[in-house]
C-alpha cells in the first residue's frame, strides 16, 4: 500500500466502513434490494457502476487544468530595467535572455566601494602599526605607566576587530555589485511561454501575478483537484484516475502525484443554506499528471474520479462493483441476486480483485453491464418477482420519535447537507464552476 494509505490506514478503514454502511442504508431506503409486497426492486449494473446514470458509487471531484509548472522572477527594487526582450505570449527557451538591468548605478557604486575598501585597508594597517608601537613603548615604560599602555593596546585591538569586520562587509558588497553587473541579463529558467510581465505593479494580462515576469511551462498540463476530508480516503499517491470533460464525452487518464494535506482550505460546506456556524469541512488540493493532454485548454474545468476500469473496457476485463452488492457469506462461492425475466435468481460470480480501501470488488465472470441486481437481503428468495427500482412506490409515511429526556434536538435545517459526490451528482467543490 502506498505511503499515504499506510499513514492513514486506520482512518481510511473506518471511513470506508462508514461510507459502505451509509450507502447500504441509502440504497435500501431507495428500494434497491428491498422488498415491497413480495417484489424485489433491482437496478442495472451499468447504473450502479456509473456507466449509464447517476446512481454509481464512484466519487467525482472538481478539478481545473493548470500548467505543469511555472517559473517566475522578481524585479530588484534597487535596480532599473534597461530593456525587456520579450512580450506576453512569446515562446522562450531555457537560458534565453528575458530582460537586462541598467548597470550604470552598479558600476558607480562599485567604484565607490573599491575606494572605501582601500581606505579601510589603510586604516587597518595603521591600527596594526599603532599597536606595535604601543607594545614597544610599554616595554621601556615605568611600572606606573604599564597599566595605561595596557588599556591603550586593548582599545586599539578592538578598533582592529571593527576594521576587520568593516573590510569583510565591504568585500561582500563589492562581490554583490560585481555579480549584479555580471548577471545584469536575466535568463529564463524553463522552456515555455511568457505568461505575464508585471510593470508598474500589475501585469498587462490581468493575471494578478506580482512577479515581474512569469513563464509557463508548455507541452503538458496537470489537473488540480479538490477533495474534502470525508472523501480523502478514496485517494492515494499513484492512484489511477479518469479526468472527464464537463462539456463532452472526452476522458483522459492520469495518476495522482500529490495530496497536499499540509495546506487545508477551509470553506463553508452548509449546502442549500441549511447549515450552522459549525458546518464546515476542510478541503485539500491534490494533483494529477496526465498520460496526455490533447484537447485540454488552460483553465478548463473537469471532473476527476478513481479509475476502477469503469470505462467501456469493463465488459471484457471485469466490472468494479461495490462489495456490499455481492453476497460473500461463502467466500468460495460468492453470488449476486440477479433479475432473470422478472424473477430473482442467485448468480454465482468470480471475484478477481478486491480493493478494501475503496470497498470494491472486481467481477471477472458471471455479470454484465446489462444485468440488473439488488443488495443481498435476508428477505430475498429465488423466484421472487422483480421490478426496476424506478417503479418503487415513493415512501409517504414518516415516523416521528420523541427525543429522550435531556437530549438536545437538531433544529430544522440545522443539519449539514454534504453532497454525496456520486457519479452524476455535482460535487460541492464544483458548485458555481464553469465548464
Amino acid at each position: 500500500m502506498m505511503e499515504f494509505i499506510r499513514k492513514y490506514k486506520i482512518w481510511i478503514a473506518a471511513a470506508a466502513v462508514v461510507v459502505i454502511a451509509a450507502a447500504v442504508f441509502i440504497f435500501r431506503q431507495a428500494g434497491a434490494g428491498g422488498t415491497d409486497g413480495g417484489t424485489a426492486y433491482v437496478e442495472t449494473v451499468a447504473n450502479l457502476t456509473g456507466q449509464n446514470a447517476s446512481l454509481g458509487m464512484v466519487n467525482r471531484f472538481a478539478g481545473i487544468i493548470e500548467p505543469q509548472g511555472t517559473w517566475s522572477v522578481n524585479k530588484n527594487a534597487d535596480a532599473e530595467v534597461e530593456e525587456i526582450y520579450v512580450s506576453e505570449g512569446d515562446e522562450v527557451e531555457e537560458g534565453q535572455a528575458l530582460f537586462v538591468y541598467s548597470t550604470t548605478k552598479y558600476e558607480e557604486d562599485l567604484q565607490q566601494a573599491r575606494i572605501d575598501l582601500e581606505r579601510l585597508h589603510n586604516e587597518y594597517d595603521s591600527t596594526v602599526e599603532t599597536i606595535a608601537q604601543l607594545e614597544k613603548e610599554k616595554k621601556s615604560a615605568s611600572s606606573s605607566e604599564q597599566a595605561d599602555y595596557t588599556v591603550q593596546i586593548k582599545e586599539q585591538n578592538l578598533t582592529l576587530k571593527d576594521k576587520d569586520l568593516d573590510i569583510q562587509m565591504k568585500e561582500a558588497e563589492i562581490g554583490k555589485l560585481e555579480s549584479n553587473i555580471e548577471n545584469a541579463e536575466v535568463k529564463s529558467g524553463i522552456t515555455g511561454v511568457v505568461k505575464s510581465i508585471n510593470q508598474g505593479g500589475s501585469s498587462s494580462s490581468g493575471s494578478g501575478d506580482n512577479s515581474f515576469i512569469t513563464v509557463m511551462k508548455v507541452g503538458t498540463f496537470r489537473v488540480k483537484g479538490t477533495v474534502n476530508e470525508q472523501n480523502i480516503g478514496d485517494l492515494y499517491i499513484d492512484a489511477p484516475v479518469l479526468v472527464h470533460s464537463r462539456v463532452n464525452d472526452r476522458v483522459w487518464k492520469g495518476k495522482i502525484t500529490k495530496i497536499d494535506t499540509e495546506n487545508a482550505l477551509q470553506s463553508d460546506n452548509t449546502g442549500f443554506g441549511m447549515g450552522n456556524s459549525e458546518s464546515k469541512s476542510s478541503k485539500y488540493p491534490f494533483y494529477v499528471d496526465l498520460e496526455n493532454s490533447d484537447g485540454l485548454i488552460m483553465g478548463q474545468h473537469v471532473y476527476i474520479e478513481p479509475d476502477l476500469e469503469q470505462g467501456e473496457e469493463n465488459t471484457g476485463e471485469g466490472i468494479w462493483l461495490a462489495a456490499y452488492m455481492v453476497d460473500q457469506t461463502d467466500p468460495e462461492h460468492p453470488f449476486v441476486w440477479k433479475d432473470v425475466k422478472g424473477r430473482l435468481q442467485k448468480q454465482e460470480v468470480t471475484i478477481s480483485e478486491i480493493r478494501e480501501e475503496l470497498g470494491k470488488v472486481k467481477i471477472s465472470e458471471g455479470l454484465s453491464m446489462e444485468d440488473s441486481i439488488c443488495i443481498p437481503d435476508g428477505t430475498l428468495t429465488p423466484g421472487m418477482r422483480t421490478a426496476p427500482m424506478s417503479e418503487k412506490p415513493e415512501e409517504t409515511e414518516s415516523v416521528e420519535t420523541e427525543p429522550s429526556e435531556g437530549m438536545e434536538t437538531e433544529p430544522s435545517g440545522g443539519m449539514e447537507a454534504e453532497p454525496s459526490g456520486a457519479v452524476g451528482a455535482v460535487p460541492s467543490e464544483a458548485v458555481g464552476g464553469q465548464g
